[in-house]
């Protein structure tokens, strides 16, 4: 899979020494010679739909080729904001031919919301890809639901206000546990979960640094 060029994409802040959550490091044991799953990642699906062009044409052709690959040349040429807002209307034009639960416009809605990432719009993200979260897990597809936890999880660690975080991490924690519950990638990957349990806790801790309520915005901490 080929990723947009890095010189190209404006990256999310990182996150301080005091509050480390990263991405989840996917390992296998090399003495496991059984087959195994590819790994749930943030934002994998999207990345495909950039990569359809590039492909051998097995697969078949999506109704929506034409504007996805203007979509991956503007990308890769760093027109970010430009990507975001042809992705935003080919996701309408594909629900309103194919219908809102249809798998290319899941798709193209997860496309959207990883180009919203990578334009620094974190909470739009978040939004996007917790909602697909939800979604897929009453679609009954654990694997695709995860992945959209990651991504709203990738959305999340990019959110520097702790106020905003802890109200986030809340909605993320509750699809995310729902997830877990079932057996499945996030059931497999309870740890991951507890990390982001653990920044929590972290951010509750900033909060009341900056000697705010933690569930109620002070008038003080406004723009923090």
């Amino acid at each position: 899979m080929t990723a947009p060029e890095p010189a190209l994409v404006p990256a999310p802040p990182e996150e301080s020494a005091a509050d480390p959550y990263s991405a989840p490091e996917w390992k296998v044991a090399d003495e496991d010679p059984g087959p195994k799953p590819a790994p749930v990642r943030e934002f994998d699906v999207a990345e495909s739909v950039l990569d359809l062009e590039e492909s051998d044409g097995a697969a078949a052709p999506s109704p929506f080729a034409e504007p996805v690959s203007r979509i991956n040349e503007a990308v890769k040429m760093g027109r970010i904001q430009e990507a975001a807002e042809m992705a935003e209307h080919t996701v309408a034009q594909a629900t309103a031919t194919l219908g809102p639960q249809h798998a290319e416009v899941l798709r193209l809605r997860e496309l959207t919301a990883y180009i919203a990432y990578l334009a620094g719009d974190a909470l739009r993200s978040f939004h996007l890809s917790l909602d697909l979260a939800a979604l897929r897990h009453r679609l009954r597809d654990p694997r695709a639901a995860y992945g959209n936890v990651q991504s709203a999880a990738a959305a999340w660690r990019a959110i520097r206000d702790p106020l905003q975080g802890l109200h986030l991490g809340r909605d993320l924690i509750a699809v995310w546990a729902e997830l877990a519950a079932d057996a499945g990638p996030a059931a497999d990957d309870a740890e991951q979960l507890e990390k982001a349990r653990t920044r929590m806790g972290r951010l509750a801790e900033r909060a009341r640094a900056l000697d705010a309520d933690p569930y109620v915005r002070s008038p003080h901490a406004h723009g923090q």
